[in-house]
């Protein structure tokens, strides 16, 4: 038998975010684009969820022309070359092929030829990133990750269907994550109760969808295939049980917000920011009152104006707020975000 030993990553590294970049699709959707199908207007959904506009991408903008646009401008800004990435993940539900990934058509638009993946954690996707990330750097097996959350929801929108149609809007948001001589991420809090996994859905699986197709193919009918309450929508869309979906997000995740800042070995006091996932302005609002948020924390309220863009809501949230802010720069944010699955992922880091 062999005695030889085998070598393993084994570093002291620290890890931090070194630079943020953004992609905002220019077309704007306001809420009396959208009330007529659902029989709504604009002064109820900003009450029910503070949005007022999102941005969406046209038909000529892909998910991946939106990644690489935000990866691109995270890699510019940290001072690097694309060549020094050593990874790159993409945290998404809406790349329209379940195979190969968006990350690897990434990884070869930039032209490098690195470890590439996606990651399928709905809205907390990019916080689970974050957490690998962290984790190829502070092992040694990369030097520069490039993380990035990038959502074309626009293309799995139900106009008709009042549980979500009007919240969703697109974009990507990226980070660059390397080595620190101190600490720029937390341990991360991160989980799922998969046992609520329909509170947040896609109406057809692909599998259903090939059925679908095979009967209209062999009956020429496609009337048969509409199910009552579909609106006549074949195309798989996103549903959600509103309200439940709300009560699990202000308690549970409270809990898990002040559960990573006890891991995290700090204080509410000591943030300088707060970046929740862009799901409902009340639920943020929440948030901030069960964290007892002293008033110098600035908090994240991208949703005003670009909706709920899933993975990409936080990374966008932070650089809209440095953009806004640039003297936040340095300062301790907490992020969390959670979605469908349902998954929950959160860390504390130092902002770029």
């Amino acid at each position: 038998m062999s005695t030889a030993t085998l070598n393993q990553y084994t570093t002291n590294t620290a890890s931090r975010i070194l630079a943020v970049g953004g992609y905002r699709p220019s077309k704007r959707v306001t809420n009396d684009d959208l009330a007529g199908p659902i029989d709504s207007s604009d002064e109820w959904i900003r009450q029910r969820t503070g949005i007022v506009t999102r941005q969406r991408a046209d038909a000529e903008t892909s998910l991946t022309d939106m990644a690489l646009a935000a990866g691109q401008q995270a890699i510019e800004r940290a001072g690097l070359e694309a060549a020094n990435i050593g990874a790159v993940i993409v945290a998404t539900v809406t790349f329209p092929y379940p195979t190969g990934s968006a990350a690897a058509v990434i990884a070869g638009e930039l032209g490098i030829h690195v470890p590439a993946y996606d990651i399928s954690a709905a809205c907390a996707g990019y916080c689970y990133g974050v957490a690998q990330a962290d984790s190829l750097v502070r092992s040694g097996m990369a030097d520069y990750v490039l993380v990035i959350g990038a959502e074309k929801l626009s293309d799995f929108v139900d106009p008709t269907d009042r549980s979500i149609s009007f919240l969703l809007g697109d974009g990507a948001g990226a980070v660059v994550v390397g080595a620190s001589e101190e600490p720029g991420i937390s341990k991360s809090t991160w989980g799922s109760k998969g046992e609520d996994w329909d509170m947040i859905r896609m109406t057809r699986s692909s599998i259903e969808m090939r059925n679908i197709i095979q009967e209209v193919e062999r009956t020429g009918d496609a009337t048969a295939i509409v199910e009552p309450g579909s609106q006549g929508s074949v195309w798989p869309t996103l549903r959600q049980e509103g309200p439940s979906v709300f009560r699990w997000a202000v308690w549970e995740m409270a809990k898990v917000a002040k559960q990573t800042l006890a891991n995290a070995g700090v204080e509410a006091e000591d943030l300088a920011a707060f970046l929740p996932h862009q799901a409902n302005m009340r639920i943020i609002d929440e948030f901030a009152k069960q964290l007892k948020l002293p008033d110098h924390v600035a908090i994240g309220r991208d949703i005003a104006d670009a909706g709920n863009t899933s993975a990409a809501s936080i990374p966008l949230a932070m650089h809209r707020l440095l953009e806004e802010q640039p003297e936040l720069s340095g300062g301790l944010a907490l992020q969390i975000g959670f979605g469908a699955g349902l998954v929950y992922g959160a860390q504390v880091v130092r902002l770029p």
